[in-house]
């Protein structure tokens, strides 16, 4: 493995690492919906309002 493959290869790494952590924060912090598995009462998102039809 070249230099310059190595150096892409860890960019990517870093990049994959950042968005799953970002993610788990979010996730703790209660700003997604991902996860409630459809029982979305007490979710603090919009995930109750995807599909609904305004009347």
């Amino acid at each position: 493995m070249n230099a310059p493959t190595f150096v892409i290869l860890l960019a990517v790494i870093a990049v994959v690492v950042l968005a799953i952590r970002s993610m788990h924060k979010d996730k703790k912090s209660g700003k997604t919906c991902s996860g409630c598995g459809g029982g979305c009462s007490g979710c603090h998102g919009s995930c109750g309002t995807a599909g609904k039809k305004e009347r």
